[in-house]
């Protein structure tokens, strides 16, 4: 009789319906939404602030330059020594007093203008008001020289090297930035899931060796069987938790900002207001590439692929995992043996954020797309980048090749560590049992 099936459910059956298990899933959608609307409601007060800032403009030439916005008011003070200036400032607790002195060159400017505050300015006010007072004496440096700063900038050229293929398709540096993004997302999922599940795999093994419930099974499985309906069985209430949590984090979202009125894209109101006046770009253009440099990407080869990556990465690891639980008697003992299983992942990541974004298809890149047990990070990573479909294939051949080699290998570790007990399993005495 085939017990694989029968297996399957009894772990997904027993993953599922426990109680850490359900907590945990509805708990952490709440606590992570929880989190994410207090950061917004936080950020959404902090910019509803309206902060004021005197000027003493002891030199005349700054009188007119400084604009109110919504979060900036100016007060320009006269006839006021900057003694008083500053005493006034403290009292009546505005942001800060900007002190521009009466100097005899304009070169004097650079290191003469002084901004008093009780505690550290914002950096992005502070380099707004850089920025306002560089141009300025800029203009007025060019008219000094008798030089028309009008003129310069008209007869300035912005250049804007656009990219594209041999084949004809554009790209752009935004692009190759998404491009990152979306694979570097990918890779880190994967890293999550295994390390999360992984490790849910080898306490299940741990738990049932301690118990001797496995002495029972295993009279009438067969480890490899055993061995594959845990693995299969713990992917199946993973899928199901991550669902869980996909949904729930919908809703929820959903829910909040009805019911509070919190705004979510309020938490990046500052970053946005920085990029808006450092960027030469319309914000309206960078709108449009954002949305033809997605729609150029590789989306079904990267949601296929990703999957297939996904199930092949998270099957060779957790059959290590699961390796790992049979051969010792507590979570204590697995310390020894967890960094060889992480530290490919790890390299992975590295591999993929250091290399791939300098050249995807350098030789590093390649090579360690192909390598197995770093193969679903890098290889993830990449594809955005547009990697031929038969490297793609080649790399999943070896990864699902090296997955049955490696439960061939944890299942003969798991034959003999499952009924082990009182023991501290070594890399020596673990090469044993692979010959028996």
């Amino acid at each position: 009789m085939n017990h694989l099936p029968l297996i399957i459910k009894r772990e997904y059956l027993n993953k599922v319906r426990n109680k850490s298990f359900i907590i945990m899933t509805f708990l952490t959608p709440i606590i992570m939404v929880g989190i994410f609307t207090l950061v917004a409601y936080l950020s959404q007060l902090n910019n509803d602030d309206v902060n004021t800032i005197q000027v003493l403009d002891e030199s005349g030439l700054f009188v007119n330059l400084f604009e109110n916005t919504e979060s900036i008011h100016f007060d320009k003070l006269t006839d006021i020594t900057l003694t008083e200036a500053k005493i006034n400032t403290e009292e009546s607790e505005k942001y800060g007093l900007l002190y521009i002195p009466k100097v005899d060159n304009i070169d004097a400017f650079s290191e003469s203008i002084v901004f008093y505050s009780t505690e550290s300015p914002s950096i992005i006010v502070m380099k707004n008001i850089e920025d306002e007072i560089e141009e300025k004496v800029n203009d007025l440096k060019l008219r000094e020289a008798g030089i028309d700063s009008k003129a310069i900038k008209d007869l300035r050229v912005y250049i804007n090297t656009k990219q594209e293929t041999f084949q004809g398709q554009e790209t752009s540096k935004l692009g190759s930035i998404l491009k990152l993004a979306f694979g570097g997302a990918a890779g880190y999922l994967l890293f999550m899931f295994i390390i999360i599940y992984g490790n849910m795999i080898m306490r299940s093994v741990i738990e049932e060796k301690t118990s001797r419930i496995i002495e029972v099974i295993i009279s009438s499985v067969k480890p490899i069987k055993l061995l594959l309906g845990k693995i299969i069985g713990t992917s199946l209430a993973g899928i199901t938790q991550f669902l869980a949590w996909v949904i729930l984090l919908g809703i929820l979202s959903t829910v909040v900002s009805l019911i509070f009125g919190i705004d979510p894209s309020a938490m990046q109101a500052s970053q946005q207001e920085m990029l808006a006046q450092n960027s030469d770009v319309n914000s309206q253009e960078m709108l449009q590439t954002i949305v033809y440099e997605i729609y150029a990407l590789p989306l079904a080869n990267l949601v296929v692929m990703f999957i297939m990556f996904f199930i092949g990465g998270y099957l060779l690891y957790s059959s290590l995992y699961a390796a790992i639980g049979a051969a010792v008697d507590s979570e204590t003992d697995t310390q020894q043996f967890m960094l060889p299983i992480l530290l490919p992942l790890i390299i992975g990541i590295y591999v993929g954020f250091f290399t791939v974004i300098e050249n995807p298809h350098g030789t590093v890149s390649q090579v360690f797309s192909y390598i197995p047990f770093t193969s679903p990070v890098v290889m993830l990573m990449r594809i955005p980048f547009g990697v031929p479909l038969w490297q793609q294939m080649l790399s999943l051949l070896i990864l699902f090749a090296t997955f049955i080699g490696t439960v061939w290998f944890a299942a003969k570790i798991y034959r003999v560590g499952i009924l082990m007990y009182g023991k501290k399993a070594s890399y020596k005495e673990i090469r044993k049992w692979l010959k028996y």
